[in-house]
C-alpha cells in the first residue's frame, strides 16, 4: 500500500514537472527570447542615437565638456528605459520596480545634496559658460586660470602653479569675474610723490617711459592720474592698457619702470611719515 502511493506521488511530481517545463518552454521561452531581440537591438539603437547626437553637437560647435555631458546623460537614461520596457516584456511587474526605483532615487538624492547641487551647478556652467578652459577667473577668493571643467568641480591653476579645485555650485551662483573676456585689460600701477614735487613733471614722464614700451597700446591711450592726497605722498596711478596676454610681464615690468623713472629725473618717492612738533612751555 505504502509502495503503491509512492509511485502514484512521483508520477504527479514528474507530471507537475512535466506541466512546468511546458509551461516554461511554450509561455516563457518566446516572451524571453522576444525581450532579448528588444533588449539587442534597443542597444544597438542607442549606439546609433549616441553616433546621431555627438554629430548634431559637433555641427553647433558645442563646447566639448558639454556635448561628453549630454551624450553620457542621455545614454544612461535610454538604457534605464529599455531595461524597464524588457523586463516588462517578460512579465515582471515593473510598477513596484519603478516605484522602488524611485524611491531609492529620493534617499540617493536627499543624501547627496551638496554633490547634486555641484552637478546642477556644473550643468549651468557647462551651458551658459561663463568662463571657459584657458580663462582666468576670479571667486570667492580663488584667482587662477581654469584648466578643467568637470561635472562636479572646476580645477584653477594659479600663477603660483597651486592647483584649486573648486566647487561649480561656488561658481555658478556667486560673484564671478573674467579676466580673460576681453581682448584687452587695463594695468594699474600706483606711485607715490613727494608733496612739493612737480605733478606735471612726473605725469610726463611716466606717460614718455610708458609709451616706449612696446606691449602698451595706443588706443586706449595712456594716462597718469592723482588719485589720493595722502598722508606722506601725492598720490598717482599709471593707467595704460595691453593685450590680455601681456598683463603680467607689463606688469612686472611697469613697476620698476616707474621706480627708475622717477628716481632718474629726481623725483622723491616718500615712505610714510609723521611731523611732530613738541611744544615747551
Amino acid at each position: 500500500m505504502e509502495e503503491t502511493e509512492t509511485i502514484a506521488e512521483a508520477q504527479r511530481l514528474i507530471a507537475g514537472g512535466g506541466d512546468f517545463i511546458n509551461k516554461l518552454l511554450y509561455e516563457y521561452a518566446p516572451k524571453i527570447l522576444v525581450a532579448l531581440i528588444v533588449l539587442w537591438v534597443g542597444l544597438k539603437l542607442i549606439k546609433v542615437m549616441e553616433k546621431a547626437l555627438g554629430k548634431v553637437m559637433d555641427k553647433r560647435n558645442a563646447d566639448p565638456s558639454l556635448s561628453s555631458f549630454i551624450i553620457s546623460l542621455s545614454r544612461i537614461a535610454l538604457k534605464v528605459i529599455l531595461v524597464i520596457a524588457v523586463l516588462g516584456m517578460v512579465g515582471i511587474e515593473t510598477t513596484s520596480f519603478i516605484a522602488v526605483l524611485g524611491a531609492a532615487g529620493l534617499a540617493v538624492g536627499m543624501a547627496l545634496q551638496g554633490t547634486l547641487q555641484n552637478f546642477a551647478g556644473g550643468v549651468m556652467v557647462l551651458l551658459f559658460k561663463p568662463y571657459r578652459v584657458g580663462d582666468y577667473i576670479s571667486s570667492s577668493g580663488v584667482e587662477g586660470t581654469v584648466t578643467n571643467i568637470q561635472i562636479f568641480n572646476t580645477i584653477i591653476r594659479t600663477v603660483d602653479a597651486k592647483e584649486i579645485i573648486v566647487p561649480n555650485t561656488d561658481l555658478a551662483t556667486k560673484t564671478l569675474i573674467n579676466y580673460s573676456r576681453s581682448e584687452q585689460r587695463r594695468v594699474d600701477i600706483s606711485v607715490g610723490i613727494a608733496y612739493g614735487a612737480s605733478v606735471d613733471t612726473a605725469r610726463q614722464a611716466l606717460l614718455d617711459m610708458a609709451k616706449a614700451y612696446a606691449p602698451v597700446l595706443n588706443t586706449p591711450e595712456p594716462a597718469v592720474v592723482v588719485t589720493e592726497l595722502a598722508d606722506s605722498a601725492v598720490n598717482l596711478q599709471l593707467r595704460v592698457w595691453v593685450k590680455n596676454a601681456d598683463y603680467w610681464t607689463a606688469y612686472f615690468h611697469l613697476n620698476q619702470a616707474v621706480y627708475e623713472k622717477l628716481n632718474e629725473i629726481g623725483i622723491e618717492i616718500p615712505f610714510n611719515q609723521m611731523d611732530v612738533h613738541v611744544i615747551n612751555n
